[in-house]
C-alpha cells in the first residue's frame, strides 16, 4: 500500500509551512512516528513524524514551501526493512579508449543586443535600492536584458580584493526568521515607538538570592531562582497600576486586559522565541520561573508549539545574558510595551550622599506612544525600578521565605 503523507495544520492561522530539513533520504526505510522532516511556520518549527512504517519517497524540496495539506511524501508500506548486509560491489567496468573529438568550425559571434544590460523596470527598481549598478550585472533574459530574479541575486560589489579570503554564502532564511524580520519591520513602520530608560540597584534582589537560592533549590527540585521571577513579577504588579501598557489598539479601538500574559524572549536553535507565560499576575516566585525553565527548554529542545508562543500582552526580553548594556528593544506587535533587560555592572553611586560601588542594570521600556502616553510610560518603568529595588516589601509581602514557599 501506498500511503500520501500530508502536511498536516500547526494552527488554524497557518495556511502553509517550508520544509527546513529531510531527516531522511529518498528511498530511505522509516519507522513509524520516526522523525522524518523538520518544517518551518511562522510561528514555530515543527518534527513530522511518519505516519507507517516502509519505504519513503520524497515529494518535495529542502527549502520548499508547501501547503498545509498537500503531499509530501509517499510511504510504501509494503516495502521490506533492509537486512543491514552491505550490498556486492559491482565490478568495475572496463573503460573505453577516448575517441578525439572532431574539430568544429568557430561559429561567428552573435551581433550585441541592444536589450543586453538594460533592466526591467521591476530589476531596475531593485538594483536601485541595493545601490548596483546595472552595467556589473550579466543579464540571463532575452538577448542580455536583465530579470527581475538577476537583480533580486545580485550581491553589491565589495570593491577591489587585496588578498586574503573572501568567499561568501547565500543561504535562504528560514520561514521563522523571515517572519520575525517581517513582524519587526512592521514594528517599526506601523507604531510610534518611544523607549524610556531607568536604572536599577540589584543589591535587594542579590542579597535574598544569595540568603535563599540554596534552600529554594533543594525545595523545589533543583530549580533555581532566577532574576526573571523579580522581574515578572515587579512587571505585573507594574501593569496593574497602569493598564494602559496592558492594552493593545485593535483599529479605532483600546483592548484593555485583566490579566498579565508576560512574553518571555528565549534564543533557541532556530532563532529568537517569545513563549508565553499565561496569568503571570496569579503565579508565586516558585510557579513563574518553572513555567520559563519549561518553556525554555521547549524551545531549546525544538519541541515548542504555536500555542506556546500565542498572545501575551506584555513581554520581557533579556538582552544582557549575550552582555549588552543598553538597548532599545522592538514592540511585539500586537502589544505596546516590552521591557529590555541588561548586564549587570558594578558602578559607582551616590547613597545618602556617599558614594559607593552597587551592582547596576539599565532598563528600558519600549511602547507605543498612540495608546500609552508619556506619564503612563514612565511611571510603569519607575514602579518597575520601585519593586526591584524592594522586592521585600513591594513583591514579597514583607516575608521572603512565605513567598518563596521555603
Amino acid at each position: 500500500m501506498i500511503l500520501e503523507m500530508k502536511v498536516p495544520s500547526p494552527g488554524e492561522s497557518i495556511k502553509e509551512v517550508e520544509i527546513a530539513t529531510w531527516l531522511v533520504k529518498d528511498g530511505d526505510y522509516v519507522e513509524k512516528d520516526q522523525a522524518i522532516a523538520e518544517v518551518d511556520s511562522d510561528k514555530a518549527t515543527l518534527e513530522l513524524p511518519a505516519e507507517m512504517s516502509g519505504i519513503i519517497t520524497l515529494k518535495a524540496e529542502e527549502g520548499d514551501t508547501v501547503a498545509v495539506g498537500a503531499v509530501v511524501c509517499l510511504i510504501d508500506t509494503d516495502g521490506a526493512k533492509p537486512s543491514g548486509s552491505a550490498p556486492a560491489a559491482e565490478a568495475p567496468k572496463a573503460t573505453p579508449a577516448p575517441v578525439a573529438p572532431a574539430p568544429v568550425a568557430a561559429a561567428p559571434a552573435p551581433a550585441a543586443s541592444y536589450a543586453a544590460g538594460t533592466p526591467s523596470p521591476a530589476a531596475k527598481k531593485i538594483l536601485e535600492e541595493k545601490n548596483i549598478a546595472p552595467a556589473t550585472i550579466s543579464g540571463t533574459g532575452k538577448g542580455g536584458r536583465i530579470t527581475k530574479d538577476d537583480a533580486v541575486n545580485a550581491v553589491p560589489s565589495m570593491g577591489t580584493p587585496t588578498g586574503g579570503n573572501r568567499g561568501s554564502e547565500r543561504t535562504k532564511l528560514s520561514m521563522l526568521r523571515r517572519k520575525v524580520a517581517e513582524r519587526l519591520v512592521a514594528a517599526k513602520n506601523e507604531t510610534a515607538m518611544l523607549t524610556t530608560f531607568n536604572e536599577v540597584n540589584m543589591t535587594p534582589i542579590n542579597q535574598i538570592r544569595n540568603e535563599y537560592k540554596d534552600a529554594f533549590k533543594a525545595k523545589h527540585g533543583g530549580l533555581g531562582l532566577g532574576y526573571m521571577s523579580f522581574f515578572t513579577k515587579a512587571v505585573t504588579r507594574a501593569l496593574e497600576l497602569y493598564p494602559d501598557v496592558n492594552s493593545m489598539m485593535d483599529g479605532d479601538y483600546k483592548i484593555a486586559y485583566d490579566f498579565a500574559d508576560i512574553s518571555i524572549a528565549v534564543s533557541g536553535p532556530k532563532g529568537l522565541m517569545v513563549p508565553v507565560v499565561r496569568n503571570a499576575e496569579n503565579l508565586t516566585f516558585r510557579g513563574v520561573e518553572a513555567e520559563i525553565k519549561r518553556l525554555a527548554l521547549r524551545a531549546r529542545d525544538g519541541q515548542i508549539t504555536v500555542d506556546d508562543m500565542t498572545g501575551g500582552t506584555f513581554t520581557i526580553t533579556n538582552g544582557g545574558v549575550f552582555g549588552s548594556m543598553l538597548s532599545t528593544p522592538i514592540i511585539n506587535p500586537p502589544q505596546s510595551g516590552i521591557l529590555g533587560m541588561h548586564n549587570i555592572i558594578e558602578r559607582p553611586i551616590a547613597v545618602n550622599g556617599k558614594v559607593e560601588i552597587h551592582p547596576m542594570m539599565y532598563v528600558a521600556l519600549s511602547y507605543d506612544h498612540r495608546i500609552i502616553d508619556g506619564r503612563e510610560s514612565v511611571g510603569f518603568l519607575v514602579a518597575v525600578k520601585e519593586a526591584l529595588e524592594n522586592p521585600l516589601e513591594l513583591l514579597m509581602g514583607g516575608n521572603a521565605k512565605k513567598a518563596l514557599e521555603l
